[in-house]
């Protein structure tokens, strides 16, 4: 059983100029979209609150309170608010991509709308959450909302895989490929017909090649009548339990408690569930930085209509190969070593304060007493960061696994994944160019957005 898509494409201007009057929930889809993919590009310490006024807009003009067709001057106040918001930030979002995105893709629907410049503008409206005791699904909730129950309706039981990434990045894909990363900036992990999510990753120490994830997005799409569309942020020492919106489920529709935050630790662990696609995601801080682990049914994972523009999706594809690093051979080299030999045979400039090698083994096997890829990872971490919180971000990375991983027998990795130069692994299509191609065709394409 296919479930229907629903598929968002953006499509620069045209896209814009595509929701002309009356179009007020169509534009919500293209917003979102347009955001997720230019949103991440800046520093996760960023000033620029481009992202508060995205949330405040979308807010202010999704679910119950979309602006109708005939109620235009609602709408045109939400953009001026909007506008004014994008005018207070100005001065902290030079040169950020979704800043000029969205001042320019105001102008455009202002413009659609015949909204004038001048006139009222609107407040920010909050969510209305569900009454007290409503925490459960409704017994009438659609069948649609409940991603097994429809499933078991037409085939066997969903397959079920799973994705993770942790540490100083390593990730584990779909296919249960194992590999260690550089992916430096923004990438997107998933993107398919229900949902995208983009980590970003910064230097663990100034001029260190030892990155972590700092900042992750996920967009839970709009889908028929379960959920609207929700986005959910985490950034280093901020790890929310709603989404941008301040709801917990998935709006104001019938199956909207098919779409579910709960915060497990405050502060520490999140879980999201979303039975509408049967997928689970889990969110962790673990000292500074974000780890993230989905299980998602084949079905969901495969979702995607044009396979071509999927190169960079991590979770799917791997890590290009030029971002790849053979840690297993980093870890082979410096075993008996001493900290001088260990500094040079590092892939990545070393902290100042790493641990001798025999110290990051002790600790690593405290945690993680079965010599598997994950225990390798956090000796990897320990001596190329120096902070012990890596251990436990691979100990509950391991968990996280245990917990979601369908197959028990493949909770253990032995061997990376070594991808061949001229080859994709798995029998999947050789992986894209790094990111720095993708920033170099949305530069060339934003005069065609704007």
């Amino acid at each position: 059983m296919q479930p229907p898509r629903e598929r968002l494409v953006v499509t620069g201007r045209a896209g814009w100029m595509g929701m002309g009057r009356g179009a007020g929930r169509s534009a919500l889809g293209f917003w979102p979209t347009l955001a997720f993919l230019l949103c991440s590009f800046p520093a996760a310490t960023s000033p620029c609150k481009i992202l508060k006024c995205n949330s405040e807009f979308w807010s202010a003009t999704s679910g119950s309170h979309a602006p109708a067709s005939d109620d235009t001057p609602e709408f045109c106040a939400a953009l001026r608010s909007y506008a004014l918001c994008t005018r207070r930030t100005a001065r902290t979002c030079r040169g950020d991509l979704a800043y000029h995105s969205a001042v320019h893709g105001i102008e455009d629907l202002m413009s659609q709308h015949n909204c004038s410049k001048d006139g009222p503008t609107s407040q920010p409206r909050l969510r209305t959450l569900p009454p007290a005791g409503d925490s459960q699904e409704r017994s009438d909730s659609p069948e649609i909302c409940h991603y097994e129950k429809s499933f078991h309706k037409h085939s066997a039981t969903p397959n079920y895989t799973h994705c993770g990434l942790f540490g100083d990045p390593h990730l584990r894909t779909f296919t249960d490929r194992f590999q260690t990363c550089k992916v430096q900036g923004a990438w997107p992990l998933i993107d398919n017909n229900y949902l995208n999510v983009q980590v970003t990753n910064t230097p663990v120490l100034p001029g260190s090649a030892a990155t972590a994830t700092s900042k992750l997005t996920i967009i839970f799409k709009n889908f028929q009548e379960c959920v609207d569309q929700k986005v959910y942020q985490a950034e280093m020492d901020e790890l929310p339990a709603a989404f941008v919106d301040g709801s917990k489920n998935g709006g104001d529709k019938h199956g909207a408690n098919s779409l579910k935050i709960t915060e497990k630790v405050s502060g520490q662990h999140v879980e999201i569930q979303a039975k509408y696609i049967g997928t689970t995601i889990v969110v962790r801080q673990v000292g500074r930085y974000l780890t993230f682990a989905v299980r998602m049914p084949e079905e969901v994972v495969n979702a995607v209509e044009d396979w071509d523009s999927q190169g960079l999706y991590l979770c799917l594809r791997g890590c290009p190969l030029n971002q790849q690093i053979d840690f297993q051979g980093f870890h082979t080299n410096t075993e008996g070593t001493g900290a001088r030999r260990l500094a040079a045979a590092s892939p990545a400039p070393t902290a100042p304060e790493t641990f001798p090698y025999e110290t990051a083994v002790a600790k690593c096997k405290e945690k993680l007493p079965v010599e598997d890829l994950y225990y390798q990872a956090c000796v990897f971490d320990l001596l190329t960061t120096g902070d012990v919180n890596f251990t436990l971000a691979a100990y509950y990375a391991l968990e996280d696994v245990k917990m979601l991983h369908s197959n028990k027998d493949k909770l253990h990795l032995y061997e990376r994944t070594r991808d061949l130069p001229g080859r994709a692994a798995a029998g999947l299509p050789l992986a894209p160019q790094p990111l720095l191609g993708v920033v170099i065709l949305l530069l060339a394409l934003l005069p065609v957005f704007c």
